[in-house]
């Protein structure tokens, strides 16, 4: 297993729609284990494949904090279904995000209290997660990744101008930036 470097935003990969996987081999289960191994490093309670630099739809996730799923998990050719937001602002303090390909930065968003998975496993099975909570932000946080969005895209106008600011400052927003876990001091 190796941890692999992080994409920052600005890389193309991340802003464009994943393609589905097709091909259910060791390749596939080693970049899996990778993922789940650079999330752990970051740490992060989620990542998806445009995060490191792979066009796929593919994401991991690692959060013990829910009962309807296994603590480290994968979905691959993910569907989601989420039930509409409730309206109003986000709470400053329970609604808080944050993303590896955006580090060290956190800002509140609000997102869907529930959300239906439907995905395929590392062997290709079909399953289904009924999520909600914290975790249903999870999903739909990682599922936005395979879609060319980060959850800076959907912030508020005070919020989302606060994020082009910073990255104005780090002087992100062009290709080839990345971290690697471990070995850069970022977290996100």
């Amino acid at each position: 297993m190796a941890i692999l470097p992080i994409t920052i935003c600005g890389e193309p990969v991340l802003h464009t729609p994943a393609s589905p996987v097709t091909e259910f081999d060791a390749a596939l289960r080693k970049l899996v284990d990778d993922m789940y191994e650079t999330t752990v490093a970051a740490p992060g309670v989620g990542l998806a494949a445009p995060q490191v630099g792979i066009g796929k739809r593919i994401f991991v996730w690692d959060y013990a904090d829910q009962d309807v799923a296994p603590a480290q998990g994968v979905a691959i050719n993910p569907v989601l279904l989420i039930s509409p937001p409730q309206p109003g602002d986000p709470d400053q303090e329970l609604e808080v995000e944050g993303c590896l390909s955006f580090p060290g930065e956190r800002f509140a968003l609000r997102r869907a209290e529930r959300a239906l998975l439907t995905a395929q496993d590392i062997d290709g099975r079909e399953f289904q997660i009924d999520a909600t909570g914290w975790f249903a932000r999870i999903m739909q946080h990682e599922y936005d990744h395979l879609n060319g969005y980060l959850y800076i895209d959907r912030l508020g106008d005070f919020d989302y101008r606060e994020a082009m600011r910073i990255k104005r400052k780090r002087k992100w927003g062009k290709p080839g930036l990345t971290w690697l876990p471990g070995q850069d001091n970022l977290e996100g």
